[in-house]
């Protein structure tokens, strides 16, 4: 399994355990950090796996903002719990991370739903992922205006 996948896969399980226990992802992360450190059997978290969580955690009102708006019939609180997860790192990826190819986001979001959720999930995941895609553009402008509103610089 290539490293990059690996650490979707991790970031998916940090994100997925953070609700369930009901802490913030990063207090999550910290504690598989610390895990890895003292057990061997724990793997330990990727430089990108902290990435992907850090990055969802520092834009995740935004990002659930998003999800809300665009998931055409279905709330948040509605979807299933991997699907959710999924979703926010999959749009984390797809807007913020310019180092990694849509397509690659989108599938990587649709091959941890196969894995991780129901048998209709890769399909909304997918159909969710392809409207942000489509909306990535004007998405990233907005994002742009809201920061120099707010006297912030972009990341």
């Amino acid at each position: 399994m290539a490293a990059r996948n690996k650490a979707r896969k991790r970031a998916f399980q940090i994100l997925f355990e953070a609700e369930q226990r009901g802490v913030d992802p990063k207090s999550a992360m910290a504690d598989w950090i610390r895990l890895a450190r003292t057990d061997d059997r724990q793997p330990p978290v990727s430089e990108y796996t902290m990435k992907l969580v850090e990055g969802y955690a520092e834009r995740a009102k935004r990002i659930d903002e998003l999800l809300s708006k665009h998931a055409v019939g279905w709330t948040l609180d509605r979807m299933p719990v991997a699907d959710r997860n999924i979703l926010r790192l999959g749009a984390y990826e797809l807007i913020w991370e310019d180092d990694v190819p849509d397509a690659v986001a989108l599938d990587e979001a649709v091959q941890l739903a196969k894995e991780f959720s129901t048998d209709d999930s890769p399909s909304f995941v997918n159909g969710l992922l392809a409207r942000l895609k489509e909306l990535k553009p004007s998405l990233r402008e907005d994002l742009r205006e809201g920061l120099r509103e707010d006297g912030l610089r972009e990341d």
